[in-house]
């Protein structure tokens, strides 16, 4: 064990050199990595960035675009080949149909390679030539990154953790119950070990459901290949140091460390380790909807997903002995659209009171982080309409039905979010059941119509400044 993580280590060290020299010398290249929970829009986001870099006409906030540097953009085949290439021709012709639908969401590791022309600024401007900056852009399931979380727990520890979660949760407080009850002292039973896994499960899928962020672990929501195998049946049982061998608790146990060795090391050191810069898509909107204790959920989970990265600057000799560091995290709220403009600085503000403690830690080690309220494609337009003797700032649109078909046309006001951030994080720390002064509604709207001018991409709100904080400064 201890040779084999040696080696492992020593591997990536060489092909970090590696990298790391080769890029220095050649057509430089950024990683960006794509996530966020369930909702958040991965795919809506990875597609709408990808179109306005091809078609730039919508991103004067681009510093490269503004000043006319960007000649041309392209999409080449993407450098791993053992890596499935994420659909955007399917997913933009969703989009921009006559009839346009949301694509499906992430279910797994897909990626991208864009390559962008520029011509060189600065002095020296004159005596050289055009050069060439790839863009690879990394999705995975924000579910999966919860899971690194879970490499510096015992089974004890995490098992602790979330039977004093479940019960705040809907419908956790019975399975948590019956887990407590279990008695893991009993001799190992597949049958029994399959059920539990099952409930624990289901209950995970109801606290997703209910806007709830930490649902670990990741694949049990979202198993793929790997369903019904060991690594994923189990469930968390009360800490018991004296359970013996060949009991239910062992074995549990024993499938947990290899859900941390077989699935959660291999995507570390696959995928997660290798990326450059970091965007996190949050539905603060939906948690805010969904209550207090979710929103204080999604607080925690985002102080949770940072200690998942190595956040860092990436100078060239610390690249060759230390490895790849996130230099740059960008918090985005999605659904901007879904609020008139005169509320996004409001949601900017509560995102930024979010990942307060997420932030610090970052920059502390070198990194930089931003919160921003985005929409990376505009699905609503905005409008003022008299009420009781006053007007109100609502957005207008298509509301989405269950199936992900189009419904009616409906002009919305979700309620006006707070100035100061306290006032919704201050009831949630504190454990409320719902909110006392507003009832924050949300709906789901279908994507709009889209007639787009030559050289234009889909319509956004804030994309380009998304786009320049994490990788504007290599174009």
């Amino acid at each position: 064990m201890v040779i084999g993580t040696i080696a492992d280590t020593l591997t990536r060290g060489v092909e970090s050199v590696t990298g790391t020299v080769s890029g220095a010398f050649a057509e430089p290249t950024v990683r960006l990595g794509v996530t966020g929970l369930s909702g958040a829009g991965k795919t809506v986001f990875i597609t709408a960035l990808v179109a306005n870099l091809l078609d730039r006409g919508r991103m004067p906030q681009l510093v490269a675009q503004a000043e006319g540097r960007i000649l041309s953009a392209y999409l080449q085949p993407q450098p791993d080949d053992t890596i499935p290439r994420f659909d955007y021709e399917t997913h933009l012709s969703q989009l921009t149909a006559d009839s346009p639908r949301w694509p499906d969401g992430t279910r797994a590791v897909s990626q991208l390679r864009l390559s962008l022309r520029l011509r060189p600024a600065g002095l020296l401007a004159g005596l050289q030539g055009p050069r060439t900056v790839h863009l690879d852009i990394v999705d995975y399931p924000g579910e999966w990154l919860l899971d690194l979380g879970l490499m510096d727990k015992t089974y004890a520890q995490w098992s602790e953790r979330m039977l004093a979660r479940l019960p705040h949760r809907p419908g956790g407080a019975t399975v948590a119950e019956a887990l407590r009850a279990e008695n893991a002292h009993a001799p190992f039973d597949e049958s029994r070990a399959r059920i539990l896994a099952q409930h624990y499960t289901a209950a995970l899928h109801e606290a997703r459901r209910a806007g709830f962020s930490d649902c670990s672990p990741g694949r049990f929501l979202l198993p793929g290949e790997m369903e019904g195998s060991p690594a994923l049946t189990f469930a968390p049982l009360p800490p018991d140091a004296d359970a013996p061998r060949k009991s239910l608790w062992r074995e549990m146990e024993r499938r947990f460390e290899a859900y941390k060795r077989r699935i959660v090391k291999p995507f570390f050191r696959d995928h997660f380790a290798r990326i450059d810069r970091q965007v996190v898509l949050v539905d603060a909107l939906g948690a805010i909807h969904a209550g207090p204790q979710a929103l204080e959920d999604l607080r925690a989970t985002m102080a949770d997903i940072l200690t998942a990265f190595r956040p860092g600057a990436n100078a060239f000799l610390s690249q060759i002995f230390r490895g790849k560091r996130v230099e740059r995290i960008l918090f985005a709220a999605t659904k901007a659209d879904h609020l008139h403009h005169s509320q996004h600085a409001r949601l900017s503000a509560i995102m930024e009171a979010l990942i307060r403690d997420a932030r610090d830690r970052a920059r502390f080690s070198g990194a930089e982080t931003q919160a921003m309220a985005i929409a990376s494609l505009r699905a609503t337009t905005e409008a003022t309409l008299p009420h009781k003797g006053d007007v109100l700032d609502v957005v207008q649109g298509t509301l989405l039905e269950a199936d992900n078909t189009r419904g009616k046309q409906a002009a919305f006001h979700p309620g006006a979010l707070p100035d100061d951030p306290a006032r919704l994080l201050g009831p949630a720390r504190e454990g409320a059941d719902a909110w006392l002064d507003e009832d924050y509604a949300i709906m789901r709207f279908a994507p709009a119509r889209l007639t787009l001018k030559p050289g234009e991409g889909p319509p956004h709100i804030r994309l380009d400044r998304a786009a320049q904080f994490l990788f504007g400064d290599r174009l």
